[in-house]
């Protein structure tokens, strides 16, 4: 055993010791997601520790103290700085330390614990028509924990400041392991009966007022200077003429100096009335000087961003995700509020008048749609991981993505700025807090090449010269972090950064918090994760990234938006688990580390790897509701392909995965095999097959009523498409092929029927890629005959399969021109039906559950968009993957994750409206969730065929 695996074995006992019950996980598998947060750094820890409670943290601080042993707190892991990562223990609060512990209306206050997500507390206190301030983009996955160590801000940071202007009360646990209070009355003790705590803390809090004393001036003049200066500590706070406040001056402090636990925090008054203006201009320099013009509004949001990132956002999710923009190559978002909607107007209309003859604009509008509203917020919110990676396939990174200036010299810094960036051959894309004077900018550094590290390093130098030029601030809300610790020294003098060595010693004289971050810093340009990595021989061609497999899944860059529970789809398994391993982030970044081979050295035959994947339902969200593309069913396909190649497979992946040929088998013997199936041998078969008991198997239709329905659905009209029955319409559902053939004949699409073909969707999503690669092959060939009509899917997954996987794995032109022809039924119906069709009478209230695949691939055309067009009052779509998704919930290992997926959003609306489902997996999940209660899903064909006696009933 060597010294550290020794060591570290007795630091786990030790914790054993301290606190019963405390969750510590070590080895790859654990640590490797946690060794990366949104940043350009890695650095693995020893261990993750979950605590549960305050106790949990002294325990862990005084082993780690005994131990000698740094120690980094850690919320949402979103810090772009550096900040979230540590090469001792990293402490997770998110996972267990995330409740709300009281909400005062009265006194507009609320307690919450450290991994309390901003989202999470945002609901709980609306219900009292009150909010928390500051409002990160990160709001969906962020925590106050980390907002309170960054003192982070947000979009409303002109109405709303800083992080720590909302902070009443910090409870932290000091280095040494002792509980204390931090607020405005100083530090004190949380246990008044420990004599030796109350002397500690008492000590702690006589140093910190020496401290200041002893300092005044520099603190009086270098501190404080403008709204946005985060950089350093925020001694100023602790003036006497400032009232000696010490949880502000802890707040920004990164966890360096004690780790925070709970806090209670301001609330504010949730606005009446709002409106947003939308201002376009040539540059983001035209935009900036119109900044201290629109401050003399009042506004409550000045955003700004670039041509970039608005380009990647339409070529992602389509044409249509951004609307509402005037003409420009940027463009500012204007918030305006207050508690009447009529005045709130009338001061856009002037603001808007005012703007108009300064004469920058290159149009304007006031924005009145919410959706539009909604749809623009979230363009800016996905700022930083839509200009990740841009829709050239060009990278930029973080770095220098935090600094401020006083919004009146704002212009003035970009111009600057701007030809600072092209002095070193560097292209900067640009966003953020104009009217708070703070830029966000992601850089194209090459961080591979030694040369591009000084060239980073020398233009990190310049930067923060320039900056301070203007009387800024290297940090505006991020925090300085691993990125920008190092530079202080350019912008506070040497006594002030003796100040801060102090401040951070009297606190932690042993170094062991989050070291190498604001004092005693590392290099910038050390444990930075970017580097050469070997090209990986692969099946899948991953055409849209430059390195291949090693670019695909470099396409993570932290920022954790499949941590949120709500909004969009992904991730289901961590929506359902809470677990970072089981997030769209935690499987990338073990799959970065078994690229990178060091902590995971057995590359595609990696155990740890397998089962990081292991819970991913393949369901596709991610690679649309990512902001930088992730694709993490594509990876796993790869992955399983590779780890299993010339060895056995689990038994699901034949039995799974060969479903279209053996359902082809069984069609022909439909009503014995379903007969067998229902029975005692059934139950063993399924057991031998991988396959859970808990579920009924799907009744195989027979091949005699295919044909019947087949034959039935040919038209006398000349076709001018071809309905593609696929594998699980043609075994389990015929029924739909004629339903969707009427409905397309009733819309003047009619269809010729074409069977016998398979997209190999079962194949890949099993990682069996050769012979998906064949199936696919024979398919294309039968297809690209010449004939160029529309095809037509009514299975959404395959209808994704043959637009996205077949071309991505076969990489023809004959692929791609197949896909390009490939329609879901409602993107047919969309797009390609008559002027005057309209369909059958509707009900006015529908379940909607859209198929993932068709979420992630057919962007622009969602049916519930189809059904509000065709009349539906209300269309209550489930947010999120149905659990059941193709083989994943078949699978006796995944059932419990599959209910309990389903349980997120489907299975709440399952309350005898009828419900619409076009996948045979969400309608397969529906019947087994509802079915005993008479809910059964309609294919959206069966819900609109002209011939149903009562189209849109339940039965």
């Amino acid at each position: 055993m060597s010294t550290a695996t020794r060591d570290l074995a007795g630091l786990t006992a030790r914790l054993a010791e301290l606190a019963p019950g405390l969750r510590v996980e070590t080895g790859p598998e654990a640590t490797g997601p946690y060794a990366y947060d949104a940043s350009n750094y890695r650095v693995p820890p020893r261990a993750v520790a979950f605590p549960r409670s305050a106790e949990d943290v002294v325990a862990v601080l005084r082993a780690c103290r005994e131990a000698g042993v740094p120690v980094t707190a850690r919320g949402g892991g979103t810090s772009m700085a550096g900040n979230a990562v540590g090469a001792g223990v990293v402490l997770d609060f998110s996972r267990y330390m995330n409740r709300i512990l009281d909400i005062d209306p009265v006194a507009r206050t609320a307690r919450v614990e450290a991994g309390v997500v901003l989202d999470a507390l945002r609901g709980a206190t609306a219900l009292h028509g009150l909010d928390f301030g500051p409002d990160p983009s990160s709001h969906s996955r962020c925590t106050l924990g980390g907002m309170i160590g960054n003192d982070a801000c947000g979009n409303r940071s002109v109405r709303d400041g800083r992080t720590g202007g909302h902070v009443v009360a910090l409870e932290i646990v000091t280095a040494d392991g002792v509980r204390a209070v931090a607020d405005h009355t100083g530090l004190r003790a949380a246990e008044q009966g420990d004599a030796e705590a109350v002397r500690r803390v008492a000590r702690l809090d006589s140093e910190v007022r020496r401290l200041v004393e002893e300092n005044l001036a520099p603190i009086r003049t270098e501190l404080g200077r403008i709204p946005r200066q985060v950089s350093g500590y925020q001694l100023q706070h602790l003036l006497p003429e400032n009232g000696f406040d010490p949880a502000r001056a802890l707040v920004g402090s990164e966890g360096t100096c004690a780790v925070v636990t709970a806090a209670t925090v301001r609330l504010v008054a949730t606005a009446q009335a709002s409106t947003l203006l939308t201002l376009g201009y040539d540059d983001v320099v035209a935009a900036a000087e119109d900044v201290p013009q629109i401050l003399r509004f009042a506004p409550s949001a000045v955003e700004g961003m670039d041509e970039a990132i608005v380009a990647t956002m339409r070529a992602r999710r389509g044409p249509d995700s951004v609307t509402g923009l005037p003409e420009g190559r940027a463009w500012l978002y204007v918030e305006l509020e207050g508690d009447d909607q009529a005045e709130v107007n009338a001061r856009a209309v002037e603001l808007l008048e005012a703007l108009k003859a300064l004469g920058r604009l290159t149009g304007g509008r006031v924005v009145e749609s919410p959706a539009e509203r909604r749809s623009l917020w979230r363009v800016r919110e996905d700022g930083a991981g839509l200009a990740a990676r841009l829709v050239d396939g060009g990278e930029s990174w973080p770095g220098w993505e935090d600094a401020a200036v006083a919004p009146d010299d704002l212009a003035a810094y970009l111009r600057g700025f701007r030809k600072l960036l092209d002095s070193h051959g560097l292209t900067g894309v640009l966003y953020g807090h104009f009217g708070a004077g703070c830029v966000h900018v992601r850089i194209d550094f090459d961080m591979t090449t030694d040369d591009g590290r000084q060239v980073m390093r020398r233009f990190l130098a310049e930067a923060a010269a320039l900056v301070v030029e203007h009387g800024g601030t290297l940090s505006g809300e991020h925090g300085d972090g691993r990125a920008r610790s190092e530079l202080l020294e350019v912008m506070y003098s040497h006594r002030m950064i003796a100040a801060f060595a102090a401040f951070k010693r009297v606190f932690d004289p042993d170094g062991l918090l989050n070291p190498g971050v604001i004092v005693d810093p590392a290099p910038l340009d050390a444990d930075l994760a970017l580097r050469e990595l070997p090209l990986l021989e692969t099946t899948s061609g991953f055409p849209h990234d430059e390195d291949g497999f090693a670019g695909a899944v470099r396409r993570c860059v932290g920022v954790g938006r499949c941590r949120s529970h709500a909004g969009g789809v992904m991730c289901p398994s961590y929506r359902a688990t809470g677990e970072e391993n089981d997030s769209t982030r935690g499987r990338a970044r073990m799959l970065q580390e078994m690229v990178r081979g060091e902590t995971v050295t057995d590359g595609w035959r990696s155990s740890e790897v397998r089962d990081a994947l292991d819970l991913c339902l393949s369901c596709k969200a991610c690679s649309s509701d990512c902001p930088v593309g992730v694709d993490m069913a594509t990876y796993k396909a790869e992955f399983l392909h590779q780890h299993y190649r010339g060895r056995l497979r689990p038994r699901s992946h034949y039995s799974l995965g060969w479903l279209p040929k053996s359902s082809a088998l069984a069609g022909y013997a439909a009503r014995p095999v379903n007969a067998l199936l229902r029975g005692p041998l059934g139950k063993l078969l399924a057991r031998l097959g991988g396959v859970t008991t808990r579920r009924r198997i799907p009744a195989f239709a027979s091949r005699r009523e295919l044909r019947k329905t087949l034959q039935a659905a040919k038209t006398t009209e000349p076709a001018k498409a071809l309905l593609f029955v696929d594998s699980f319409t043609r075994a389990f559902r015929p029924q739909v092929a004629g339903a969707a053939s009427r409905v397309l004949a009733d819309a003047g699409i009619p269809c010729t029927p074409r069977d016998g073909l398979c997209c190999g969707l079962t194949w890949v999503s099993t990682g069996q890629l050769d012979t998906a690669r064949t199936i696919m092959t024979r398919t294309v060939t039968a297809l690209d005959n010449g004939d160029d009509r529309p095809i037509i899917v009514a299975e959404p997954s395959c209808a994704a399969a043959l637009k996205r996987d077949v071309p991505e794995l076969l990489g023809t032109a004959e692929a791609q021109r197949v896909a390009d022809r490939v329609h879901t039924f409602t993107g047919a119906l969309t797009d390609l039906a008559g002027q005057g069709w309209s369909p059958p009478p509707l009900p006015e209230d529908i379940v909607l559950q859209t198929h993932c695949h068709e979420y992630a691939t057919f962007t622009g055309r969602r049916p519930a968009d189809l059904l509000r067009r065709l009349g539906v009052r209300e269309v209550d779509e489930a947010e999120g993957c149905c659990g059941l998704a193709g083989n994943f919930g078949f699978e006796a290992e995944h059932y419990d994750t599959s209910i309990a997926v389903a349980g997120l959003a489907l299975e709440p609306r399952l309350d005898g409206r009828p419900v619409v489902a076009d996948g045979f997996s969400c309608a397969t999940q529906i019947d087994h969730l509802a079915g005993d209660r008479g809910i059964r899903a309609l294919h959206l064909a069966e819900l609109l065929d002209p011939a149903a006696d009562q189209p849109g009933e339940t039965t």
